[in-house]
């Protein structure tokens, strides 16, 4: 005990000092508190105070991280005693995640079945905040602890919004599941974290250091350990082989929950790969498996699985959560080269493919709300019914095929160009190979793609009666988010400037 006190001024000075850079998450933290208060003291009324607490506390939260941008003029910078790392490709992930997490708030109450629950949706706008803490943790997480701590915030919070309605017994059995692999997952990096901190002595495994340590270990047994941490990372990601919970967690959440947990946990879960892996790519101790090899084979395997498996489906929101591991397969083609191309444009195409895939399903929202249509036969003859929302529908399918001159088009443009420029100077043939899978992949998606027009406009059925109650502000949204996926298609320059 006495050989630790003269460190412990140190210590606190390092935690006083990393305060500064962590303002945007002490926000977060006191805006969880005055939303769980405000739920407490109005109870079941105070649904539409907590929706206006959360938003504006955001708002509030994203120009935080705006004001970071100053603190890193060197790039990056390592926080609490070097748990968290501070980084501008970071500070951009957490605005983006922000960006979002706002939308989504707006969008909870905007589907019918959520909106009846029995007990309001107050408490789910506490659980969101607490989410969004844990992904700004996840983005800055380079700690194995802070790593694990960060993930499992983040899953415990998820696991409680696809349960919320708990009156529905197909939600609460998506949400048995999502606990169910959710906790295997954990326990597998929990594992693999154990392993790694038992071979290098140390629990920052992002510096040379402690990758030095692991390559004197018999290279079987570390990349046995990084496996495992991977797996854990690989649960948020949803790419193969970890991708079993999606359709069904998806099919059974709540609409808006699909939305949200299909875009900012994915975000935040690319964030923290891309903190954790450049030790074991872009140095030369690093003595286990080929890193890039291996996530070629997954990225190869993700695209093929969901989007083939994404023809067979039937369910429009089992159809886009099919989808949405095609699109994380291919997104790992960007985080393979690692290079800053490579980043710059990961950032770009998860934007674009977060606000298509938010309006997607806030179309099948809307269709659901008006003609209660779930399944691809429900939307029969609905284009003539419902045109401005079936137009918007085509519009952001366009965007996630990735065709011209949607924001969806340029955003796969980019990645390709990323692993291209690097395919140029070492001619990898698992580059190549990941070019020709996203590209073949990218043709499939048009056969489901295409489907979802093919029956609002081409099948023909009895007209019925228009809906007296309009979802007019699904309606907003989506047209919102079709001008903007067109916007960024033809003037990507708006979003990569800052990039």
């Amino acid at each position: 005990m006495h050989d630790l006190l003269p460190h412990i001024s140190g210590q606190l000075s390092n935690v006083f000092d990393s305060i500064t850079y962590f303002m945007p998450e002490v926000y977060l933290a006191l805006l969880f508190i005055i939303v769980m208060i405000t739920d407490l003291i109005f109870g079941k009324r105070s649904t539409g105070l907590c929706r206006t607490v959360a938003c504006a506390g955001l708002v509030l939260v994203m120009y935080r991280d705006l004001t970071q941008f100053t603190l890193v003029v060197d790039g990056q910078h390592f926080i609490f005693s070097n748990m968290l790392l501070l980084s501008r490709s970071g500070i951009f992930f957490k605005l983006i995640i922000d960006l979002l997490s706002s939308i989504l708030l707006l969008y909870f109450t905007w589907d019918n079945k959520l909106k009846a629950h029995s007990k309001g949706l107050s408490d789910l706008y506490s659980i969101a905040v607490a989410s969004i803490f844990g992904m700004h943790l996840m983005v800055m997480a380079v700690n194995l602890l802070s790593i694990y701590l960060a993930i499992e915030m983040v899953s415990l919070a998820s696991y409680l919004m696809v349960a919320y309605r708990t009156e529905n017994s197909f939600s609460t059995e998506a949400g048995l599941k999502y606990v169910l692999f959710g906790a295997a997952s954990s326990a597998i990096m929990l594992y693999g974290i154990s392993l790694l901190y038992g071979f290098s002595g140390s629990l920052d495994v992002v510096f040379q250091s402690s990758i030095v340590q692991l390559s004197k270990v018999n290279p079987v047994s570390s990349s046995f350990a990084v496996i495992l941490v991977l797996i854990g990372i690989g649960f948020k990601l949803s790419f193969v082989p970890a991708h079993f919970w999606v359709p069904d967690v998806y099919q059974g959440a709540p609409t808006p929950i699909t939305a949200y947990l299909s875009t900012v946990p994915k975000i935040a879960a690319f964030a923290l790969l891309i903190n954790f892996l450049p030790p074991f790519i872009l140095t030369s101790h690093w003595t286990g498996f080929d890193m890039g090899i291996a996530l070629s084979i997954a990225g190869i395997i993700t695209m093929i699985v969901g989007n083939f498996a994404a023809v067979m489906q039937n369910n429009v929101k089992r159809m886009l959560a099919y989808s949405s591991i095609g699109h994380t397969g291919f997104a790992l083609m960007a985080v393979v080269v690692l290079s800053l191309q490579g980043v710059s444009a990961l950032t770009y195409y998860l934007l674009v493919y977060a606000i298509a895939n938010i309006g997607a399903l806030a179309l099948a929202n809307y269709f659901a709300n008006e003609a209660h249509a779930e399944e691809m036969e429900d939307y029969r003859g609905l284009g003539l019914k419902y045109p401005a929302a079936s137009v918007c529908f085509v519009i952001i399918l366009i965007s996630l095929t990735g065709l011209p001159v949607t924001a969806g088009f340029t955003g796969k443009l980019f990645v390709f160009s990323a692993v291209y420029s690097v395919y140029q100077q070492t001619h990898n043939i698992w580059l190549m190979l990941l070019m020709v899978t996203g590209a073949l992949t990218t043709v499939v998606s048009l056969f489901y793609y295409i489907r979802i027009p093919l029956y609002l406009f081409l099948k023909r059925k009895e007209m019925g009666e228009i809906a007296d109650k309009k979802s007019y502000n699904l309606l907003i949204l989506s047209g919102i988010i079709s001008f903007l996926l067109i916007l960024l298609g033809i003037f990507p320059d708006f979003v990569l400037r800052y990039l």
